[in-house]
């Protein structure tokens, strides 16, 4: 699809290879930082609107029931940050400390997990070569075979990594350690942008499968039913972060403009630095 061409660059924006260009990260509030921030140093922008809110699940009592029984693990799985500071949480109410988890070897999907679980003081054995569900099960599937493995994620998530592992002869136990939820906030503030010829933006962010479900809902569009995107968001950049997001992205019929590669921040930020150069090319 032809996009429109990229706003000139603004006077008094930053030097950088995103100079002038408007962003908009759709990040969780409390994690948008981290985005923003690389983004602004190449010279971007910011509008930060968020297309998912993190909360706590219903109950805590399944975590709960397998934080004090972790002796009976033999693995421990965490498939993002949200996870690994809600489990530090429960085991600090719970009085548990890092020997309770000396015994298992765990596994982070990828960098930024395995870096909040460093700081939490749990040391990390396997993070696979590309940060998504089926590369976990891949570097896991010939080492849990008798096992009792512990997956800690979101109340809602692709079961690739429970189902794979049991398949491969692990007995596998999924803990909610969180649930995510469209922010009812973000409705008019992100309908409100899209019209608006001052704060319309030139890309758009996912970085996960949940941002890009509840921004078409938050659109109140009807997910997968066009083959072309819907006037409202023409021209602009769809950035993903990898591609089970971009799978997702093309499932409610918008597509992926860029990808990151490798599967974290600063691959989505020069993917959108580079999709921006093939743009005016």
């Amino acid at each position: 699809m032809k996009r429109e061409s990229v706003r000139p660059k603004a006077k008094g924006t930053n030097a950088g290879p995103l100079a002038g260009i408007r962003v908009l990260v759709g990040r969780a509030k409390h994690q948008a930082g981290a985005l923003s921030k690389l983004l602004r140093e190449r010279g971007a922008n910011i509008l930060e609107i968020p297309f998912i809110e993190i909360r706590k699940p219903r109950s805590f009592e399944p975590l709960d029931e397998a934080l004090l029984n972790l002796i009976n693990y033999d693995w421990l799985i965490l498939t993002s940050v949200n996870g690994v500071e809600a489990l530090a949480a429960r085991a600090a109410r719970l009085r548990l400390t890092r020997r309770h988890f000396r015994h298992l070897k765990t596994a982070a999907i990828g960098p930024a997990t395995k870096k909040a679980m460093l700081h939490r003081g749990m040391r990390v054995r396997v993070m696979p070569e590309e940060y998504v569900a089926e590369s976990v099960v891949k570097a896991l599937r010939r080492s849990v075979k008798g096992k009792r493995v512990l997956l800690v994620r979101a109340k809602v998530a692709r079961d690739i990594i429970p189902n794979e592992l049991r398949k491969a002869g692990a007995r596998v136990d999924v803990a909610e350690a969180y649930e995510t939820v469209v922010p009812a906030a973000s409705k008019k503030k992100l309908q409100a942008a899209l019209k608006s010829t001052r704060k319309r933006p030139e890309v758009v962010t996912f970085t996960s499968s949940s941002t890009v479900k509840n921004f078409v809902a938050l659109l109140g569009l009807r997910r997968g039913t066009k083959r072309q995107r819907p006037s409202m968001l023409g021209g602009m950049l769809l950035a993903s972060i990898g591609p089970v997001t971009s799978a997702t992205l093309r499932e409610v019929g918008l597509g992926a403009d860029v990808e990151a590669d490798p599967y974290t921040i600063p691959g989505l930020v020069k993917a959108i630095e580079q999709g921006l150069l093939a743009q005016r090319l």
